[in-house]
């Protein structure tokens, strides 16, 4: 009898191992089914800076190449102007006005208490982890600065790169804002775009098993999420190891930039080739855009036909090169025409991934895929809207509204027939105006006010001017604010009003003016400290 429950037991504990072995492999069937997903977010890149989109004197094969292997999308729109609120956005798949986030930060010492992501506003991250993902994050973050803000507590298995806005690329400087492994500050080798390339190639080996080390070690069977966050081709204009290459263009300004976007093109091509060596690329979805359009005055980048730049609600301001490709499910070399949004790659991750979005917690993200294969007739979208403070801009079809808040009254445009926003229909189409502003007022009521300000040394919480400075020092702020065209709280040589004094202003030689440097500069000519 003994003998005999020994072996029922033997059996049945057999049983239950080839049970679990079999449900093991069926979940490692499943997962290998999902597909890969990558997000490429360059920084501040123009419209027309990249070769599908007609630049001519900076070879961008491997951005190109996306477009070509999928589609291509002419109106596709980053959620803001700026950086901050716009990667806020994508990671939420939502206007990020539902949370009210509307601003930049500033820099990290200086930024509102609240200011991130909020801790109950689901990630991308999050949500496909939770769904079996390896996923990582390389580059900028820019969307929370505190403990339980950052990378690698908001679903990221591992994050290498910085939290705020900019930072120099040249090695081994730990800038004001150091770039961080999970949390814990490192020392670069390289120039900064290369360095995140080689993070993000080692990230995927990783997750496909093809790399045994910490941190950390992957399941091989699990399909990742790679989100690579360029802070290229943001300032500072550093010197990089691309522009020799670039002799052809005489602008020494422009050939800087060109090196800057090189690097991030041969970024990105580092990436697609480990994919294609891992024998991934049928089977990875991949989106490339930027966070909004490029400042001209500032780095030479071009939105042409594009009126306006970073910072504003123009169509140089958020129109922004936009590529998809997924060579199982999407035909090669396509051109999609409808307007689309940076949240929709929140939205086609999660559908793509068989994520189920819930009722009570919708998204403004579109799955794209039905639309870009001409499965789901109409527009992804009836309307999109932005908002920064006193600026507003609503497109509908192929009208649109815009108010820049420093320019007075709205504009309306057709950009069927106006790309370029020149002539103002304001006057003449009344009817349309008023439905669209109708719209806008309607869409605003379930958006959250603005919950900070950007703050800078100028706007410190809590802080105070010595008596009999104050004055001085507003005029002075005022003064840069005035000459700010793209609102990014620095002037450029250009900006500068008073271009003889720029480079005994600019003390760290970063070709940019801050506030701070303009006052320390005013404060030593008085002699006082």
């Amino acid at each position: 009898m003994k003998r005999l429950l020994a072996l029922i037991f033997v059996s049945s504990f057999s049983m239950m191992n080839v049970v679990s072995a079999l449900a093991e492999s069926d979940a490692a069937k499943a997962a290998a089914t999902l597909p890969n997903i990558i997000i490429f977010l360059a920084d501040d890149l123009g419209y027309a800076d990249i070769g599908v989109n007609g630049c001519k004197d900076i070879p961008t094969p491997n951005i190109d190449s996306i477009a070509k292997n999928g589609v291509r999308f002419t109106d596709g729109y980053a959620t803001h102007c700026v950086c901050s609120p716009s990667r806020a956005g994508l990671m939420s798949g939502m206007y990020q006005h539902r949370f009210g986030f509307e601003a930049n930060s500033g820099p990290e010492k200086y930024a509102a208490d609240n200011f991130g992501l909020p801790r109950e506003i689901p990630t991308l991250a999050e949500k496909l982890k939770g769904a079996g993902y390896a996923t990582g994050m390389i580059g900028k973050w820019h969307i929370g600065f505190k403990e339980g803000l950052r990378p690698h507590e908001r679903g990221f298995d591992y994050h290498f790169g910085f939290l705020s806005g900019a930072r120099t690329y040249l090695p081994g400087k730990t800038d004001n804002d150091p770039v961080i492994r999970n949390g814990e500050p490192v020392t670069t080798t390289k120039y900064l775009t290369d360095e995140f390339a080689d993070e993000a190639v080692s990230f995927i080996e990783r997750s496909q098993g093809t790399k045994n080390e910490e941190p950390p070690t992957n399941n091989p069977a699990k399909p990742f999420f790679l989100y690579f966050a360029f802070n290229a081709v943001h300032s500072p204009m550093d010197e990089n190891p691309y522009s020799a290459a670039l002799s052809g263009i005489t602008d020494k300004k422009r050939r800087t930039y060109a090196g800057m976007l090189s690097g991030l093109d041969a970024s990105v091509g580092k990436v697609l080739a480990k994919v294609r060596e891992l024998g991934q690329e049928e089977n990875t979805l991949i989106f490339f855009y930027s966070d909004n359009g490029g400042p001209t005055t500032q780095t030479t980048s071009r939105n042409d036909p594009l009126r306006g730049y970073k910072g504003q609600f123009y169509e140089g301001g958020i129109r922004v090169p936009f590529l998809m490709q997924w060579k199982a499910k999407v035909k090669a070399g396509g051109t999609y025409t409808q307007p689309v949004m940076g949240f929709d790659c929140h939205a086609t991750a999660l559908a793509a991934s068989g994520i189920a979005i819930p009722e009570d917690k919708p998204l403004d993200g579109v799955n794209l895929l039905p639309f870009v294969n001409a499965e789901s007739p109409g527009a992804p979208h009836d309307f999109l809207c932005w908002r920064a403070g006193t600026q507003k801009a609503i497109r509908v079809g192929d009208w649109k509204l815009v108010q820049e808040g420093r320019s007075g009254s709205a504009e309306l445009f057709n950009l069927k027939t106006d790309l370029s926003e020149t002539t103002d229909l304001a006057a003449k189409e009344v009817s349309k105006f008023d439905e669209l502003a109708a719209k806008f007022a309607e869409w605003e009521k379930g958006m959250k006010p603005a919950q900070w300000k950007r703050q800078d040394a100028r706007t410190e919480n809590g802080a105070t001017a010595k008596k009999g400075t104050a004055k001085a020092g507003n005029r002075v702020a005022e003064a840069l604010k005035t000459a700010d065209k793209d609102n990014d709280a620095k002037l450029t040589r250009e900006e500068y009003p008073q271009k003889d004094l720029f480079d005994a202003v600019d003390a760290n030689e970063d070709g940019f003016a801050t506030l701070e440097e303009v006052q320390t500069y005013y404060r030593n000519r008085r002699g006082t400290k």
